[in-house]
């Protein structure tokens, strides 16, 4: 029996991926989280075979908390899920040592499929993303992929039409520490503005 630990701060998205969990004979939901520190508590204190884990959560930043996973339990098998296109966040979850990644609107087999194949110590991308990481030569690509991910989430937040003081609230940071992301970002980006990383990350699909 595979043991799957679904991390989500969405309790109808954690629901909707738990029930089609739940269709597969050979895999249970040994635990949930909402968020990233969740996440580590429950690695720590209850060894699972995967871990289902969500690109966006309050917390930790996604990196520090895959991190912190591999830390904790090494070697542990951990499976990406997210909303955004497969070419922003795969690339970077894969380096930081997740087994796999997969799209939210995948269909059902897929993500029973993706579990069986990172519990069996081996990688799951889909066929797309398998194109795009054979194109990848290390070099030649957009600037945002310089973003550390926390940077990448206040620019995705920005871009979603967030003030400073929604992003902060959002993800648990103080106005001032949000700002220093911004001066960050726009330094990386190579730009002036606000408006101008707004622009940047709409035409690069990089909105909430």
């Amino acid at each position: 029996m595979i043991r799957v630990l679904v991390a989500d701060d969405h309790p109808i998205v954690r629901q909707g991926i738990k029930g089609m969990i739940a269709g597969n004979a050979d895999m249970q939901v040994a635990a949930e989280a909402s968020d990233g520190f969740a996440v580590l508590e429950q690695v720590a204190a209850k060894p699972v075979d995967v871990v289902l884990l969500d690109v966006s959560m309050p917390g930790p930043g996604f990196a520090e908390v895959v991190r912190g996973i591999l830390e904790r339990c090494p070697g542990q098998p951990i499976l990406v899920l997210s909303v955004h296109p497969e070419r922003e966040q795969a690339v970077r979850a894969l380096r930081l040592g997740a087994a796999g990644f997969l799209s939210k609107d995948c269909a059902p087999e897929d993500l029973a499929d993706a579990i069986r194949r990172v519990a069996e110590g081996r990688r799951y991308v889909s066929q797309e993303l398998a194109e795009l990481l054979a194109t990848i030569v290390g070099g030649g690509q957009a600037p945002h992929h310089a973003l550390s991910d926390r940077e990448l989430q206040v620019l995705r937040l920005m871009a979603s039409g967030r003030s400073a003081k929604q992003i902060a609230a959002e993800l648990s940071l103080s106005p001032k520490t949000v700002s220093t992301f911004r001066t960050r970002i726009l330094g990386k980006l190579g730009l002036q503005t606000t408006a101008e990383a707004i622009r940047y990350a709409l035409l690069h699909g990089l909105a909430e």
